[in-house]
């Protein structure tokens, strides 16, 4: 079994010496900005996590597929800020405000690209099983992302369109990590799937945390504005969970709120407080919290059914705390 502190150290050695080709600068040098930016290293963490727990040292192999997840989420989040029109990313300009959309388009391609490079390394055991699996699951996650822009220009969405929607946007590439890192340590087929349920479960907590975090984290630690997602029209759980609990009236307050204007400063500051002073009325932070309990205790109930031992558990449940920002 590999140590959590190695694990974090081959992390950091590992996207700190990433290369990537040197030109066109043009076109690279917002790989490389992206990959400096940092970031938590959710999925790769995660992947070498579950890898670790059954052998004691990673094979080079092993460290290409933890590279191609980072290197794929991070080309989504580039295609992503251009979508939402984000300024900030981990603190940051983003990559289209940095340079421009089509250089950010474009970049994120070949990052995309790039990725399967890299996860056409792993050994040749498993690159059949684990190219499927992350193919669907790249497909997955461009579904979510266009039902997540389908959705702003709706009035409303019904909670099971929106846990539909996170499920394929964020939820199926963090499960991905955690049954590629069991494809990769040989786990029966059995155990590997009950790694990707605990995968999905966590990351389904960690996006409503992330909805959640946008409209009451704090900038600096948040990494980007806060606000961002009222400003813009998304359907995020709390929005979903507002307008359930609401009476018609209720949902045409919501509907007034989110149709302000928000030209400048003073109006944005305006909308978010009139939509947040609604979610207060119907205590929409606390049920966030708790859906983000749920998903998480349901996560931690998928370990119950693999043969760990107390060791092996308790390095999952720190790894699930962190994701999710719960204790226990």
């Amino acid at each position: 079994m590999i140590q959590e502190n190695i694990i974090e150290e081959t992390l950091t050695r590992l996207f700190k010496e990433m290369e990537f080709e040197a030109e066109p600068s043009g076109l690279y040098d917002p790989l490389r900005y992206m990959i400096a930016l940092g970031g938590k290293r959710i999925r790769p963490r995660l992947c070498l996590t579950v890898y670790a727990l059954f052998h004691n040292r990673f094979e080079p192999g092993v460290l290409s597929a933890a590279e191609a997840l980072e290197v794929f989420h991070s080309f989504t989040l580039i295609h992503d800020d251009i979508m939402d029109k984000a300024d900030i990313r981990r603190g940051q300009p983003t990559v289209y405000r940095k340079w421009d959309a089509n250089t950010a388009i474009l970049s994120g391609d070949v990052m995309s690209i790039d990725s399967y490079r890299r996860l056409a390394q792993v050994p040749a055991a498993v690159l059949p099983q684990v190219l499927e699996l992350f193919s669907r699951t790249a497909a997955q996650v461009c579904e979510g992302q266009q039902y997540d822009m389908e959705f702003e220009s709706r009035n409303a969405v019904l909670m099971e369109e929106y846990q539909q929607m996170i499920g394929l946007k964020t939820a199926v590439l963090i499960a991905c990590s955690a049954r590629m890192g069991a494809l990769l340590a040989r786990v029966p087929e059995k155990d590997s799937q009950a790694f990707y349920r605990f995968g999905y479960n966590l990351g389904m907590a960690f996006q409503i945390a992330d909805d959640w975090l946008d409209t009451y984290g704090d900038t600096v630690v948040f990494g980007k504005s806060v606000g961002g997602d009222i400003l813009n029209g998304k359907k995020t759980w709390l929005l979903t969970q507002a307008m359930a609990q609401s009476g018609e009236t209720g949902r045409e307050r919501l509907r007034q709120a989110l149709a302000m204007p928000a030209e400048t400063a003073e109006e944005k500051s305006a909308k978010i407080a009139a939509v947040k002073a609604i979610y207060q009325e119907l205590n929409v932070s606390e049920a966030a919290q708790n859906e983000i309990k749920k998903y998480h205790e349901m996560a931690l109930a998928e370990l119950e059914t693999l043969s760990l031992s107390t060791v092996q558990k308790k390095m999952l449940q720190r790894y699930a705390a962190s994701l999710t920002g719960r204790k226990k």
